[in-house]
């Protein structure tokens, strides 16, 4: 007796995992197929083409106003089923209506501010806070850390698998290094009693964790920033500290921010466009903020040169020397 089929949706999962994409972009693609399927009456996405896909990616911009990012994930989910899961080339052309993406000047934060911000927080949200600043990282980057990738003999963090799937190195503020190692001593003991209860298994990509088996209770590839509780890891069943949730931080930096009486609208990417743009003012170059944040394109850096001091694109306006 053969065995029952397997369904798509399973199908899906099994491929990505085998391609080794996270849990997060797992749980996205399979829910953007699933409703590209229920779009269409569960008309199953063999017997759909060109004509499906472009009413089921506009009706995402004229029903449900989704943004050009939210947008551009659901087409890279169908390009993933055809492609990876059916095996069949995904039409050419497609001719949807496309969500256009806002022309927008990043959030920047002054130094006071940020000095504010920083001081209403306490705790690990405050060295968080502090690393994501002082450092130029995203919030998923500072959570994703690991023990290893803080180097405070050379002073620079090292950033793994960043957004582009690209690994680089940042620098380690001088004057948060005791702060992080104080954490870090309590975070060890938190891994010690773990192992002493039989777990104090971690996270690690699948190819390592293949060929590194013990890996996964080593000290240094702990994260820094640890749940306070082990919980289930939804694809092996096997019970682990994870890191922290990004919803704890923003959280944190939203009171902070109204406690500070900030006005602005604040959150975790502020504190990385602050970081590039103070940069900037200190007269560091481009092309060196650039690598530090981690950008493909220098276009990308670029924006931060509308604030150097001076207001908007570093102009002084023609009424502050009229009278020189």
């Amino acid at each position: 007796m053969s065995p029952p089929p397997v369904k798509l949706l399973d199908r899906v999962r099994q491929r990505i995992r085998l391609k080794g994409y996270s849990i997060r972009t797992e749980k996205a693609y399979v829910d953007w197929i699933h409703r590209f399927i229920l779009f269409h009456h569960k008309r199953h996405p063999k017997e759909m083409g060109k004509e499906e896909i472009e009413l089921f990616l506009s009706h995402l911009v004229l029903q449900r106003k989704v943004a050009p990012s939210t947008q551009n994930q659901a087409f890279n989910a169908l390009l993933f089923l055809y492609d990876q899961v059916l095996e069949i080339k995904m039409p050419e052309h497609i001719q949807s209506i496309r969500s256009k993406k806002p022309i927008r000047v990043p959030t920047v934060m002054t130094r006071e501010e940020v000095r504010k911000v920083i001081g209403a927080m306490s705790g690990v949200h405050q060295l968080m806070a502090k690393i994501m600043y002082g450092c130029g990282l995203r919030v998923l980057e500072c959570l994703r850390l690991r023990v290893k990738d803080i180097d405070f003999g050379l002073n620079q963090i090292v950033v793994r698998d960043g957004k582009g799937s690209k690994d680089r190195i940042t620098v380690l503020p001088a004057g948060i290094k005791a702060g992080i190692e104080t954490h870090l001593e309590k975070v060890k003991l938190i891994h010690q009693k773990d192992l002493r209860d039989g777990y104090g298994r971690v996270y690690l990509p699948y190819a390592l964790a293949k060929k590194y088996p013990a890996a996964d209770r080593q000290w240094g590839w702990q994260y820094v920033f640890p749940s306070k509780s082990l919980s289930d890891d939804p694809r092996s069943g096997i019970k682990r500290r994870h890191h922290l949730h990004e919803t704890s931080i923003r959280k944190a930096l939203f009171q902070a921010a109204r406690m500070a009486a900030i006005i602005k609208p604040i959150c975790c990417h502020t504190l990385r466009h602050s970081f590039a743009t103070h940069l900037l003012m200190e007269g560091y170059d481009i092309r060196t903020i650039q690598e530090l944040l981690g950008h493909k394109d220098v276009s990308t850096t670029m924006i931060y040169t509308h604030v150097l001091n001076r207001g908007g694109k570093g102009v002084v306006s023609p009424l502050d020397y009229m009278d020189r």
